[in-house]
C-alpha cells in the first residue's frame, strides 16, 4: 500500500488553519495555525510543510456561498491553490468547506473551549474538518464497488 499523506488548509484573511492526515490518509490532526503576512509568505510556509510530512497532495477549502456560488474568499482561495499547485509540488484539490467553520466553533464550544483560545482553534479544527471530509469520501469511494 502507497503511503501519502494530506494536507487540509483552510485560508482566513488573517490566518491559516493546517492539519495533516497520518500515512495511511485515514486520520487528520491539526498543525499550528499559520499567520503569514504575504501570500508569498503563506506559500512559502504551506511549501514547508510539505517537505516536512511528505505531502503529495493538499485540500483547499472552497469557501462558496450557501447558494453554491463563489464570491471574493472563493476566488482568493482558487487563486492560491492555483499558484500552490504551479509549484508542482503537490496536487491542489478544492473541498467545498461550506459551514465548516460554524461546525468547529460549535465543536469547540461543546468541548468548553474558552473563547479567548476558541479563535485560533477554529481556524484548526475548520482545517481538521476539511481534510477528514476529503479522506472519508475518498475512502468511502474505495471502498465502494463500480
Amino acid at each position: 500500500m502507497a503511503v501519502t499523506r494530506y494536507l487540509g488548509l483552510d485560508l482566513g484573511t488573517r490566518r491559516i488553519g493546517v492539519a495533516v492526515s497520518d500515512e495511511l490518509g485515514f486520520t487528520a490532526q491539526p498543525l499550528p495555525t499559520l499567520e503569514p503576512k504575504t501570500e508569498d509568505e503563506a506559500l512559502a510556509a504551506v511549501r514547508s510543510l510539505l517537505d516536512r510530512y511528505g505531502v503529495r497532495e493538499v485540500v483547499v477549502g472552497l469557501p462558496k456561498n450557501m447558494n453554491g456560488t463563489l464570491g471574493p474568499a472563493a476566488e482568493q482561495a482558487l487563486a492560491f491553490a492555483k499558484r500552490l499547485e504551479e509549484g508542482g509540488l503537490a496536487k491542489v484539490t478544492m473541498w467545498d468547506e461550506r459551514l465548516t467553520s460554524r461546525a468547529a466553533e460549535r465543536l469547540l464550544i461543546e468541548a468548553d473551549v474558552r473563547r479567548s483560545k476558541r479563535k485560533r482553534a477554529v481556524d484548526q479544527m475548520a482545517a481538521v474538518l476539511i481534510l477528514q471530509g476529503f479522506l472519508d469520501r475518498s475512502r468511502h469511494q474505495l471502498d465502494t464497488p463500480s
